[in-house]
């Protein structure tokens, strides 16, 4: 399993242009942010520019666009923007508007995509959070559904159809990537129904649509705008774009395959929100496992002096587990590495590692009669002495695996504080 890293923008970009809902006049900066931060809109038109969030949990409008709202200031119609974001894997940004509502440019991403690729992706130290499942998560409501599938890719089939037929039904699938996204789903435009021109009117929307960002279906089924369709496809990709973009607010890539039948943003919203209840509850019973020091040595060919880890507090299997230490001034090592000044060896810091990441995989069935062996040790530092009385918190994850091979990303910490740390490529041999 390799492991995907955060990504943020190498310089600020900037466009100008109209609300789709709003017409009001925007200028809209994608800025640079820190790794943790996500998408963060601020709204720079209201007195000390306060922030909103791009979460679920901050959405409070689905009529015709996604709305944010924190702590009473809103950002409207912020699909298309989250969209390109997450489909070029940009996860930390400043989005600074001038107005309430993101520029509508030609009614696609394409713009924001270019705009993505004028600033230049930057790589950052922190795991991009990736949400699996290895159940189904499934959501039905009248003609409306939604169904996630595990898959090791992210595919959207989004299936788009009409009570009318105005528009013929159909369905389309894709694997979603960066390149895919950009050549698929970034260029195709928002449209509308010539039959609603009333009850956008009257309820104040779409006063910034023109054929110059829109696609019109007429009510005889017609296509007006003076581009024409830009593929065959480009209505139900639209709503792939949406719906990327919908998704984009759990903050972080997908791993399945989603299967969407006439959906919209309010749907996609609440779709959102319970797949993540699903992933939170299938991560809380992962992590509550707790390992005692019999369990340990059911794991671990090591005895005392040399058995480092005293309690394992928590497991994801196949991806991480953190444990601890508790040292007193009674161990073997410190009676003999300087004694005057007793510190804890080096190397046993980089064994006690070693052996919570062997405990990863050898508590696992299919690990059975392995034990795991060094291979190669990298990016070694040593930040600061670890002395009797410390408890040395130990945790792992999982750079990558291949057979029975793999590297690990290790740490120690004492009182919170980083002392610690390596990249530990070890192998799982046979017992015996």
């Amino acid at each position: 399993m390799t492991i995907n890293k955060q990504h943020t923008i190498a310089k600020t970009v900037s466009v100008e242009g109209i609300g789709l809902h709003t017409g009001k006049a925007v200028k809209m900066k994608f800025e640079p942010a820190p790794e943790n931060t996500g998408i963060v809109f601020v709204r720079t038109d209201l007195p000390e520019e306060p922030m909103v969030k791009a979460s679920f949990k901050n959405v409070t409008s689905t009529v015709r666009g996604t709305v944010l709202t924190e702590n009473g200031v809103s950002v409207n119609t912020v699909e298309h923007v989250l969209s390109a974001l997450r489909g070029c894997g940009v996860d930390n940004l400043i989005v600074k508007l001038s107005n309430i509502e993101p520029p509508i440019c030609d009614g696609s991403a394409k713009k924001f995509v270019e705009m993505i690729d004028e600033a230049g992706k930057v790589p950052q130290n922190a795991e991009r959070p990736t949400f699996y499942l290895k159940e189904k998560v499934s959501l039905h409501a009248e003609e409306k559904s939604m169904l996630y599938f595990p898959s090791d890719k992210f595919e959207v089939i989004f299936t788009l159809s009409y009570d009318n037929n105005i528009v013929p039904p159909k369905t389309v699938g894709i694997e979603i990537n960066e390149d895919t996204y950009k050549n698929l789903i970034a260029p195709s435009r928002t449209f509308g129904f010539e039959h609603e021109f009333e009850y956008l009117k009257t309820n104040n929307l779409a006063q910034g649509g023109s054929l110059e960002n829109a696609i019109l279906i007429n009510n005889d089924g017609t296509i007006r705008n003076p581009e024409g369709l830009r593929d065959e496809k480009e209505l139900v990709k639209h709503k792939i774009l949406d719906l990327i973009g919908d998704l984009a607010l759990l903050g972080g890539d997908i791993k399945g395959t989603i299967i969407a039948k006439r959906t919209g943003h309010a749907f996609n919203a609440k779709f959102a929100r319970l797949f993540y209840e699903k992933f939170n509850d299938a991560l809380r019973s992962k992590e509550n496992k707790m390992m005692y020091i019999d369990e340990i040595k059911n794991c671990l060919p090591h005895r005392y002096p040399m058995l480092l880890v005293d309690r394992v507090t928590s497991i994801i299997p196949g991806e991480s587990i953190t444990g601890y230490k508790n040292l007193t001034a009674n161990e073997e090592f410190f009676n003999g590495h300087f004694p005057e000044k007793s510190i804890m060896p080096g190397v046993l810091l980089i064994e006690a590692m070693g052996q919570l990441s062997g405990i990863l995989f050898l508590s696992q069935p299919e690990y059975k009669n392995k034990i795991p062996m060094f291979l190669g040790i990298d990016k070694v530092r040593f930040r600061k002495q670890v002395i009797p009385g410390d408890r040395i918190d130990i945790s792992a994850r999982v750079l990558k695996t291949r057979g029975l091979t793999g590297k690990m990303e290790t740490q120690i910490h004492v009182d919170g504080e980083l002392v610690t740390s390596a990249e530990l490529l070890f192998q799982l041999a046979d017992a015996k």
